[in-house]
């Protein structure tokens, strides 16, 4: 199954998700992540329809935050904490979170690494 990619991003007025496609933009807004997965759907596969192309259901979307909006979503991560383990100097990752500085690709994937290293280690704790 094929997965479609969505950017989504927290605005002052909830969530909204956009991919670029060859016709232009497909792009919606919603309240809940739930709601904006759901409208994301619907928007897909009326451009589909329009386009040619196969329709999506909600099991093939594949979100991807954009660094401020993902710390904006996840606010239990503190980024300083992050930032020392990871190797990275708190107010370089604080740029890329504000929007003041752009990430490379790979710093996005360092970045990500440790996010990923931390989910790992959170599920695997037993608490006595």
């Amino acid at each position: 199954m094929k997965k479609v990619d969505f950017i989504i991003e927290k605005g002052q007025d909830g969530y909204g998700a956009y991919r670029e496609e060859a016709g232009g933009l497909v792009s919606t807004m919603g309240d809940t992540v739930s709601e904006i997965r759901t409208n994301i759907v619907e928007a897909y596969n009326m451009y589909a329809s329009e386009a040619g192309k196969s329709e999506i259901t909600t099991d093939q979307i594949e979100l991807k935050y954009d660094l401020p909006s993902f710390f904006e979503f996840y606010r239990e991560i503190n980024a300083s904490a992050l930032g020392k383990r990871i190797g990275m100097h708190k107010s370089l990752l604080s740029e890329y979170i504000n929007g003041g500085k752009k990430p490379s690709d790979n710093q996005v994937k360092r970045i990500l690494t440790g996010i990923k290293e931390l989910g790992r280690e959170l599920s695997e704790l037993e608490l006595v």
